[in-house]
Order: C-alpha cells, then structure tokens, then sequence
C-alpha cells in the first residue's frame, strides 16, 4: 500500500511541475487546482521538498531540475528580504536548500542554509529566552509570543550549530524548546497554540490560541507540530525531556484519535456531521510517530501503541482522503487551514501533502524528511 501510494503521489507531482510551473501551490480553495503563488509566504519550502523526496524516490531528473530552479526562488527571497519577519525560515529552507545540501552536498546550497539559520536567529529575543513567533520585536502583543509551530523551525538552527560549531544556534533552539515545554505543553500532554510573555518582566501572561477553537483547547495541527518538533529536538540534543515531552504529547494526540485515525481539526471543538477533519494534521502526527517510534527500545510498553497509531492513519489517509477524482492536484483532501477564519476549512494544503509524503517514504524505508541530515 505504501510503495504504490507513493508512486501516485510522485506521478501527480510529475504532472503538477507543468501546471505550477515557477510559482508555488499553496491550498486548492474549494477546486481541484492549487492557487499558485509568488514565493512570499510560510508554505513554499513544502512544494520544494515534495520534489526533493521525488527525486530521491525514483531518480527522474524532472524534479531534480525543478527542486533546483525552486532552490533559485528561496536564494532570491532572502537576499531581497521578502515576507521574512516570521519564525517561519525553518519551513522555508530546510526543505528547500537544505534539502539540496543533503542530497547533493552543493556547497552554495549549505552557504544559503546558513544564512537563512542567520535570519531565523535574529528573532532570538535573548532576555526572554524564546524565539519571536511574528511581527517585528517590541510589538505590544506579537513582541511576547511564541507559538507550537515553531518547534519545526529549531532543526535549522541544529544544524547550523552541527555545521558551523557556533553554540549560539544550539543555546537559541534548546532554550527555546524549553520554553516551549514549560508553557506551551500542559500537564496531561496537550498543548496551547501561543504563549504571550511580559516583555519587560518576562513573567507568563498565558496561553492563547490562533487558529484553534478557543484558547483552552488544543488545536490539532498544532499538536501535531509539538509530537514532531520535540522528537527532532531529541534527535539532536539527546535530552530526555525532549523525547519524554514529544512521547507525552502523542499519546495524548493518539488517545483522541477519531475512529478512522484521522483527526478533526481541534480536539475540544463540538463534533458533528459538519465538524471538519484536518488530513494535514493526521499526517504532520504520523511522521512524528515514526520518529519517536525509532528511538524506543523494542519492549518499550508505548512502541507498539504508537506504531499501531500511525499505521491506522496511514491506511486512512491512503484508502479514504486521496482524491477520487484525477483532477485534483493534491494527495489527500478534507485538510483545514483555518476553520474559524473560514480560510479553507475543507481542502487540500500543500503542506498536508509534503508530511503524508514524508512519512509514506519513512514507512518504505526512504528519506525521512530534511529535517535532520
């Protein structure tokens, strides 16, 4: 199931090179097309690292060129500073020149990479310990925040440090995942999606959602964003609480796993027949799950309830969310952006695509992402 998933899935992307042509798919917005865009926003690097995993798949130089023009694209927005005041910049360039450097060992690649690790640090707010989520520094809300999304980002500043022997990334990213522990992850394993600080105190103001249902509840994708990001922290750090933090946060994810494994869109939003799925949140989850799985020892007690998890929303999300129809441009449908802001509540999303991809090659024995090298 999982080897003749992942051909489809590289077939379409085939297809998709000509359709997209030099802009980027971003969600398909109630049709079966992507909307194209300029590269100016958080999602582009998934569209480049879609590629990058197809190339290593099947060896066809079609996304091999097409990963590299795109690589060209991220070269251009950093120099130009286009739409970079975000904590984003690990989206962006681990799955893009990242992506490069560790397929190819291009050294302009690597040189990119860490000039983009560069731009993430200047987020790094020091006296408060964490790494600014939006907006520019001393904004009056935005200047204290910090979000569950972020702890995707840190990777790029791991590995800065691993190429570079610089501590200042390591001690950005690991003390930024501590805040994150402390704050954002609550006592039984769900998270918040934002967290605000004093910025002249530093004291905690509280937790805040975004996209979630209410500022209590656990958005979905978000937590998914905590499983995965915390196992990378381990990864490279080695510390226990990482793991333990990324270990407590998916089986709580794993405990409200809807029948079919695949989760609505918050977890405290009121079901019906109406509430949404989030496809792209099941699937960020399974390759999380893939990543704990691989650091448990064969008789530890949650291996098995982790692994039997990831594999029940795998053949979810293969046999029920693929679409039907060959003209969407997609791989799975009924993922949601932004369920309360009305901004694709039921669609593709190019990033849903890039994880269910990710963890089809990690269940084939494949790259397991470009988070890591």
């Amino acid at each position: 199931m999982w080897d003749k998933a992942m051909e489809q899935a590289a077939d379409k992307t085939k297809r998709n090179i000509g359709r997209f042509g030099d802009r980027f798919p971003q969600v398909t917005d109630g049709g079966p097309e992507y909307r194209l865009i300029p590269n100016d926003d958080w999602i582009n690097g998934f569209w480049t690292g879609i590629l990058w995993l197809c190339y290593e798949r099947t060896g066809d130089e079609a996304f091999r060129l097409a990963a590299r023009r795109a690589v060209e694209s991220f070269r251009e927005r950093l120099e130009r500073n286009v739409v970079m005041d975000h904590h984003d910049i690990g989206f962006l360039y681990s799955l893009s020149s990242k992506a490069q450097w560790i397929v190819e060992k291009d050294e302009n690649a690597r040189q990119l990479t860490l000039r983009a690790a560069d731009a993430l640090m200047k987020r790094w707010r020091p006296r408060l310990g964490l790494i600014q989520a939006w907006g520019k520094e001393g904004e009056p809300v935005n200047g204290g925040r910090i979000i569950i999304d972020c702890m995707m980002n840190l990777p790029l500043l791991y590995w800065a440090h691993m190429q570079t022997g610089d501590r200042r990334y390591l001690e950005a990213a690991s003390a930024h995942a501590d805040k994150s522990r402390r704050f954002l992850v609550r006592g039984d394993g769900s998270s918040y999606h934002t967290f605000i600080f004093d910025q002249e105190t530093g004291d905690a103001v509280g937790g805040a959602t975004h996209q979630g249902y209410r500022n209590g509840s656990t958005w979905t994708r978000g937590q998914a964003w905590g499983i995965y990001g915390f196992a990378l922290s381990y990864r490279y750090t080695g510390r226990p609480e990482d793991l333990d933090t990324a270990r407590r946060m998916a089986k709580h994810f794993v405990r409200r796993l809807p029948e079919d494994g695949v989760v609505y869109w918050d977890f405290d939003a009121p079901v019906g027949p109406d509430t949404k799925r989030d496809s792209s949140a099941s699937a960020i989850a399974a390759c999380g799950l893939h990543e704990i799985v691989g650091h448990l020892p064969a008789d530890d007690p949650d291996r098995a309830l982790l692994q039997e998890a990831l594999e029940r929303s795998m053949r979810s999300l293969v046999r029920d969310y693929t679409p039907r129809d060959p003209a969407v441009q997609g791989f799975i449908e009924h993922g949601a952006y932004g369920v309360l802001g009305g901004a694709s509540a039921d669609d593709c999303l190019i990033w849903g695509d890039y994880f269910y991809l990710e963890a089809l090659s990690r269940l084939t024995g494949g790259r397991k992402g470009y988070w890591y090298e």
